[in-house]
């Protein structure tokens, strides 16, 4: 049996070695689940560029709505587009199965725990990563997941990114130093040549707040809990004085 398991373990080291990304630079993204404005903008973007492919299914509009203090009028006029969905419904997409396997290879895997799954910072380093590739089927490559089959549905809002040759005295992740400039040298920098609706800070920032999305959907109760978590410890820490208290009245005449 140990012999069984050992085994299983070291088949599963180089799977979680490809998941964490560990020859990949990745930004960094500290998710901010109090920042109701960036999760609202957030369920926003995801909605308008992700959900045509991605589903949540362990989420549903109500419960996202109440958590994220969005009106129910609201979000049924602005965020729920088929006639056929409720707002206490899930957040499911309506493309089928065996047409996206045969437009994309596979069909779009759910999203509802993609945050848990990969982290963050490869979420937010992934959207931040899509570069022009005329070479793939959606003309786009990714730093992140190299060959990835989805386009970048951000274009429009990013523009047109392309990876261009650049120095710099500063350190540049996976460059060399030119030994005649003494400066970081890199032909894999990324630079938005044609720009879109978003200027690049814009555009980062839009990124932040859907990756921030995502990190509320895989797990949404974390909210309510840490609301929770102030009020237990007081409670705790008022039972502990009448405890004491009690402990003291029952116990003060034993010697």
């Amino acid at each position: 049996m140990k012999k069984q398991l050992f085994a299983l373990l070291f088949a599963l080291v180089p799977m979680v070695g490809f998941a964490a990304g560990d020859s990949v630079h990745l930004q960094s993204m500290k998710p901010d689940l109090y920042d109701k404005a960036s999760l609202q903008n957030g369920m926003k973007l995801y909605v308008n560029y992700c959900m045509g492919c991605h589903s949540l299914d362990y989420q549903r509009f109500s419960r996202a709505a109440e958590d994220l203090d969005m009106p129910q009028n609201l979000v049924e006029e602005n965020l729920i587009f088929a006639e056929s969905v409720g707002y206490n419904d899930q957040m499911q997409n309506a493309m089928d199965k065996g047409d996206a396997e045969g437009w994309f290879g596979a069909p779009p895997p759910d999203l509802s725990l993609e945050a848990r799954l990969r982290g963050t910072d490869w979420v937010y380093s992934y959207l931040l990563g899509f570069y022009r590739d005329p070479s793939r089927p959606t003309g786009v490559n990714n730093t992140v997941f190299p060959l990835v089959a989805m386009p970048n549905v951000l274009e429009e809002l990013q523009g047109v990114q392309e990876k261009v040759c650049a120095s710099s005295s500063k350190p540049i992740p996976g460059a060399e130093i030119d030994p005649l400039t003494g400066k970081y040298q890199s032909c894999d920098t990324l630079q938005v040549t044609s720009p879109g609706q978003m200027d690049p800070e814009a555009f980062e920032s839009a990124v932040y707040d859907l990756t921030n999305f995502l990190a509320y959907a895989a797990e949404p109760s974390k909210l309510k809990a840490q609301a929770l978590g102030p009020k237990v410890l007081i409670f705790i820490f008022i039972f502990g004085v009448i405890a004491y208290l009690l402990k003291r009245e029952y116990w003060r005449d034993i010697h």
